[in-house]
């Protein structure tokens, strides 16, 4: 193990192209870094079930779910648990941040828990933009009745909005960086889909306007966060405040666990 701290890697790999094609190996070696899930708060709830649905979707990964807090230290500990676990010159860990797009206080806390570890670390992207996210998102969605669940088979069955705000949290980075996913929404949904911040501009209630400017009566606000990172309610207040009506949070979907060992997967691959 270096004496000095080692900064994080944040890498970008090739995602398999296919959405069926295994995102990590059915077998890896026993030195092979360990999954740790970096989530905002504490490690329960949501986070836990998403990492319980890693484990039985891929048992031959280690996985680990560290809560970030306020200083990052349970990320720390886990990192070095790993690094115990593993050679000396074996990488530790890839920590894969539980969040759709970037966050500052969770880059942070990351950043800093890794160089306080003083392990071979690399940080994975968030989980999107992705195809898969905007899955997820539909059918969250068709879930509470807000989209057709079907679109191949019933395009000529009107829908029951108008159009759709992705809302995202972490800043105007967050929302910028959900412009590829509210495209591909859109794309699924054949409806308007504009992306909004629930903690930043642009906001809720501009999307909505500009929507109502073109037509749209009925809209549904689609929250683009896991769960963790946004205080519980806030998309539900956000929706209410220009009488739209709220798909549930992401939350533990197994299409979030699939992008969370796809990410993990994509390192391995470009190792």
């Amino acid at each position: 193990m270096s004496d000095s701290p080692t900064l994080p890697v944040r890498g970008r790999a090739a995602r398999p192209s296919g959405r069926h094609r295994r995102p990590v190996p059915s077998q890896l070696p026993p030195e092979a870094p360990a999954l740790v899930l970096a989530v905002l708060g504490d490690a329960s709830g949501v986070a836990a079930e998403v990492a319980a649905l890693i484990r039985v979707d891929n048992p031959q990964i280690q996985v680990r779910l560290a809560g970030l807090g306020e200083d990052g230290k349970q990320l720390t500990s886990e990192l070095e648990a790993a690094a115990r676990e593993r050679p000396e010159d074996a990488a530790a860990a890839i920590v894969v941040p539980l969040l759709t797009g970037p966050h500052p206080a969770a880059d942070r806390l990351v950043s800093t828990a890794v160089a306080a570890s003083g392990v071979s670390v690399t940080v994975t992207d968030p989980l999107g933009p992705h195809p898969l996210l905007a899955e997820a998102l539909h059918i969250r969605l068709a879930e509470k009745g807000l989209a057709r669940a079907d679109r191949m088979r019933l395009l000529n069955v009107s829908s029951p909005v108008d159009a759709v705000i992705l809302a995202t949290v972490g800043g105007e980075k967050a929302a910028a960086e959900a412009q590829p996913t509210a495209v591909l929404l859109a794309s699924r949904l054949t409806l308007p889909v504009l992306v909004a911040s629930l903690d930043s501009g642009p906001s809720v209630a501009d999307a909505a306007e500009r929507l109502r400017g073109i037509g749209a009566q009925r809209i549904a606000l689609s929250p683009c966060v896991v769960g963790p990172e946004a205080p519980p309610g806030l998309a539900d207040d956000a929706a209410g405040a220009v009488g739209a009506e709220c798909a549930d949070v992401l939350g533990a979907h197994g299409l979030v666990a699939d992008l969370a060992a796809r990410a993990y997967g994509s390192i391995l691959s470009a190792g």
